[in-house]
C-alpha cells in the first residue's frame, strides 16, 4: 500500500503545479500524491503540502468553509507538513492583510504576523524603486535552525534562487523560526520551520531544479 501526500484543496492554491512537482519528486519514493478536499484524506496522508494563492482573508475563509480546517490543525500537530506562499503565512498568527484595521487571524501554528511590504522611500542598485509585489527569481540564505541548516535544504546550495510573487512577508516572533532569508528592500523570513511544520514564501514548483529538490528533501524528511 502506498503512502499518501495530501495536497489540501480549499480552492484557493496553484493546486496543478504544485501537485506536479511533488509528483515528479516522489517518483520511485512510494509516494502517492492526492489533490484533495475530503477532510479524511488529510487524517490518513502520511504527509502534507499547504498551498496558497490570492488575499489572505479569502484562503481563511475558504479553509473554514470547505471544512477542512479542522483536520489540517489535526494534521499539523503531528505530520510533516510543508506550507507553499500563502499557505506559509497562514501558518503565523495573524495578518494586516485585509479590509479592517485588525487585518485577518490565521492559523496560529508559528507565533507572528504577516506584514506588507513597506518600501516606498527604498530605491534598488540602478536608483528605481522596489516594486510591490515582488515578483521574479531572488536569492535565499539558509540560515541556521536549531544550531544546524534545515535538513530540508539538503544538497541546496546557498544563495540560491527561487521564484517569488508577493506582497507580504512573515515575521515570526522568535528568530529560531526563520529557516531561510531573502533581501529586497530589507531582510525578510523567506523560509519558517517549527518542529514538522516547514515552509517556503517563494513557489518551489516554480523554481526550476532547486525547487524539486526541496520537495524530494520534504518528503524524506523525519522530523
Amino acid at each position: 500500500m502506498s503512502k499518501t501526500v495530501a495536497v489540501v484543496d480549499y480552492g484557493m492554491g496553484n493546486l496543478r503545479s504544485v501537485s506536479q512537482a511533488v509528483k515528479a519528486a516522489a517518483e520511485g519514493s512510494g509516494y502517492e500524491v492526492v489533490i484533495t478536499q475530503n477532510p479524511d484524506d488529510v487524517r490518513t496522508a502520511e504527509r502534507i503540502v499547504l498551498p496558497g494563492q490570492g488575499a489572505m482573508r479569502d484562503c481563511m475563509g475558504e479553509l473554514k468553509a470547505s471544512g477542512l480546517m479542522e483536520s489540517l490543525l489535526e494534521a499539523a500537530k503531528s505530520k510533516p507538513l510543508f506550507g507553499v506562499c500563502v499557505g506559509m503565512q497562514m501558518l503565523l498568527d495573524h495578518s494586516a492583510e485585509g479590509d479592517s484595521p485588525a487585518g485577518t487571524p490565521s492559523l496560529g501554528l508559528i507565533a507572528g504576523e504577516v506584514l506588507k511590504f513597506d518600501l516606498a522611500s527604498q530605491t534598488q542598485a540602478d536608483g528605481s524603486r522596489f516594486k510591490v509585489p515582488q515578483m521574479g527569481w531572488n536569492r535565499v540564505m539558509q540560515t541556521p535552525h536549531g544550531g544546524a541548516v534545515h535538513p530540508v535544504w539538503a544538497g541546496v546550495p546557498d544563495d540560491s534562487y527561487f521564484y517569488f510573487v508577493h506582497s507580504f512577508y512573515a515575521k515570526p516572533k522568535d528568530h529560531q523560526h526563520i529557516a531561510g532569508k531573502t533581501q529586497y528592500g530589507a531582510m525578510f523570513a523567506s523560509a519558517v520551520a517549527k518542529d514538522n511544520l516547514f515552509a517556503t514564501q517563494f513557489h518551489p514548483e516554480k523554481s526550476a531544479e532547486q525547487g524539486l529538490a526541496l520537495y524530494r528533501n520534504f518528503l524524506n524528511w523525519k522530523p
